[in-house]
């Protein structure tokens, strides 16, 4: 692969974060941290990750909010949520809005790491393809495999 995958973990539990972030590294993922969804979109517009991991319940923005800004700006973003609060009115709530994964803590973190590496894969795939497609001038097929569109 030619650059370092971009993950995001969101959540405004610090501590919480920063282990995480350290256990990631120890498995070969240099995650960024964000700890307010505000945080992460201005994170968003500077970085653009592949994958965010991101927490339902914050003060200010939410996460089902922040991962509705970020599917609108950024659709090829894969977002995993991560919390310990999630209904599953929230689970079908963030799968409507293009969740890669949902995921409740406390999560193991053999597999929180493949699914962050699935969740990669997926962005590679509809970015590949949209290409493919650009490439061959089909362009409205292009752009709904980088809107997600194909999919859901």
């Amino acid at each position: 692969m030619g650059r370092q995958m971009r993950v995001l973990l969101v959540d405004d539990e610090v501590e919480f974060v920063k282990t995480l972030a350290k256990r990631l590294e120890m498995r070969e993922l240099k995650p960024d941290t964000a700890y307010s969804g505000e945080e992460a979109i201005k994170y968003a517009e500077e970085q653009e990750p592949d994958v965010i991991v991101l927490d339902l319940r914050m003060p200010g923005m939410d996460g089902i909010e922040v991962l509705r800004q970020i599917r609108q700006a950024y659709p090829t973003t894969q977002v995993i949520i991560l919390t310990a609060h999630g209904t599953e009115k929230d689970k079908e709530e963030a799968q409507k809005l293009g969740a890669y994964d949902f995921l409740r803590k406390p999560v193991d973190i053999e597999t929180l790491v493949d699914k962050i590496k699935g969740a990669y894969q997926r962005k590679l795939e509809l970015t590949m393809s949209a290409i493919a497609f650009a490439e061959e001038g089909e362009f409205d097929t292009a752009r709904k495999i980088m809107e997600n569109k194909d999919d859901k």
